[in-house]
């Protein structure tokens, strides 16, 4: 899963991603509100942590955009997304506009990251019970998203985290095409990102423990010049 942190002090910015990136979240960080929007254009999130008070573009203003019906490209999809406020900004008051402003959460710094994280579970597991089953899969092969579970022909894979991800990712892309620089961009962080090489040591890594249960060796399938797609059913 990808979270979006909107927050321009940078060691706090830092801090969150350590905490999210260590429990397996993809984790992209903008410093400030219009930044923020250039992401969510381009990018599909499930989660976005918002400041208040932000350069070029503040938290609120940035959340009424967000859900605004009229702006940006997805906007059906920009609506749903889930947004956690976390700001200094503490009175009655601004909780209220934080929230009218579209957001599902209001967390206030200082604040212990323990809760936080787990404000963050119960956003994502709430959105992901509302846009589609945490189980599914392709013929026989099954994915669980709570429990990162993976079956083929009811036999266990034993996954690394990005082997996981890629692997989501195919599986809800069905035959849709995937380039390598697409799957770096779905899985990685912009910060960090890896050559293209490393995609296809995860690729051949999916294929070997696939194999390992049963499956196809054409499971996974290359499509030259373009990337890779899962095998027609």
């Amino acid at each position: 899963m990808r979270i979006l942190v909107v927050e321009d002090d940078v060691q706090l910015a830092e801090m969150l991603m350590e905490a999210l990136t260590d429990r397996q979240y993809v984790v992209d960080i903008a410093q400030d509100g219009e930044e923020a929007w250039d992401y969510i254009k381009v990018l599909e999130y499930d989660l976005v942590v918002l400041d208040i008070t932000l350069p070029k573009l503040d938290g609120v203003s940035f959340c009424q955009r967000l859900r605004s019906p009229m702006v940006g490209r997805s906007s059906s999809r920009n609506i749903t997304i889930p947004v956690l406020m976390l700001t200094a900004r503490d009175t009655l008051g601004d909780k209220i506009t934080g929230l009218d402003a579209g957001a599902d959460d209001y967390m206030v710094k200082p604040f212990e990251m323990p809760e936080l994280m787990a404000r963050v579970r119960a956003l994502l597991r709430r959105n992901s019970a509302a846009t589609s089953s945490s189980d599914f899969g392709w013929g026989s092969l099954r994915l669980n998203s709570s429990t990162y579970e993976v079956t083929y022909a009811d036999q266990p894979l034993h996954l690394t985290p990005k082997e996981f991800a890629l692997l989501e990712l195919m599986v809800s892309s069905g035959r849709r095409v995937l380039s390598r620089a697409g799957i770096i961009e779905r899985i990685w962080s912009l910060d960090d990102p890896p050559s293209e090489e490393t995609v296809k040591s995860h690729i051949k890594s999916l294929r070997y423990k696939l194999k390992d249960v049963g499956a196809a060796d054409d499971f996974i399938e290359t499509v030259h010049g373009l990337g890779y797609r899962l095998k027609q059913l």
